[in-house]
């Protein structure tokens, strides 16, 4: 039994798929089947049922598997204290971030990080919050940010900031008129919002539950990025609403856009830092929130 088998049904595990398996282990198809094979007869029981279509994980696959995750994770905190050597800041960082966050983040990371940890390069990927908090879990990218809600075992959590939500609106559009718009006035627009997979849609459809109602869904395209929906909106499509961090661009200039608060209590989302219990370099996880906490997010609240 190698470590690298056991990445190997780890991967297998998550993917269902041989092929997509061995692609993402760098090896060839029938190498990662055979090493695959060899371990569940080394151990003689099966760890996968195997079928033209799928593959399935067995009731004592998941339990070898779980283990396997954990013989990693142990392995990588060995790797962490012969790296100590070299310094907690000295390797790089596998930091994940949601997509309507890193864009609009990863820019002020990158300059306040060199002032904490200039020698610790960052690795960064962007990605809805399911996915990272599957990568997270098995160990594919060290820490991640993210909005709340967000629960996961073993995992420390960080809070940041509060993000106000902005609405943004055509220039020419009757509600550019206004200081500041209600949600009910919202309830007579199209709103443009974000597809799902998205949790700043469901953020959004929580803080405005009446948006869209008078309309048919099927008449309101969806946007695949914050900066999709900017354009939309430009284009005088509809309005939307966008966390505090993504409002502010030179893209458009205010003969095109506006942004307008929301009158009375203004909708908000907590972004946070999340890392697994078992990671062991803090100074890592430190340097990156001092960076974060360094940065001038528009509006936002720490």
């Amino acid at each position: 039994m190698t470590l690298t088998e056991l990445r190997y049904i780890i991967t297998l595990a998550h993917e269902k798929h041989f092929r997509k398996a061995a692609e993402r282990c760098y090896v060839s198809q029938p190498t990662l089947s055979v090493a695959i094979k060899k371990l569940e007869e080394e151990l003689d029981l099966t760890i996968f049922e195997r079928s033209r279509t799928e593959v399935q994980v067995t009731p004592l696959g998941e339990k070898i598997i779980a283990q396997a995750r954990k013989v990693l994770e142990e392995a990588d905190v060995i790797k962490a204290i012969a790296n100590e050597g070299k310094g907690q800041l000295n390797t790089p960082l596998r930091v994940g971030a949601i997509f309507t966050i890193g864009p609009y983040l990863f820019p002020h990371i990158i300059h306040h990080i060199k002032d904490s940890a200039p020698n610790m390069p960052l690795i960064l990927e962007e990605n809805y919050t399911s996915v990272l908090r599957q990568k997270l879990r098995h160990g594919e990218i060290d820490v991640i940010v993210i909005s709340l809600p967000f629960n996961e075992p073993n995992t420390e959590v960080l809070d940041l900031y509060d993000e106000p939500f902005r609405i943004l609106i055509p220039s020419k559009h009757r509600l550019a008129e206004k200081q500041s718009i209600t949600k009910r006035q919202l309830e007579k627009e199209k709103v443009l919002l974000l597809g799902d997979g998205h949790c700043f849609r469901e953020q959004v459809l929580h803080a405005c539950p009446s948006i869209n109602k008078e309309f048919d869904a099927t008449d309101i395209p969806l946007g695949t990025s914050l900066e999709t929906l900017r354009h939309m909106v430009a284009s005088g499509l509809g309005l939307t609403i966008l966390p505090g961090s993504a409002s502010d661009s030179s893209i458009y200039d205010s003969d095109t856009l506006v942004e307008r608060p929301f009158a009375g209590k203004t909708p908000f989302r907590r972004v946070s830092l999340v890392w697994r219990k078992c990671f062991p370099r803090t100074q890592a996880i430190d340097a990156l929130a001092t960076s974060i906490n360094s940065c001038a997010v528009p509006g936002a609240s720490r």
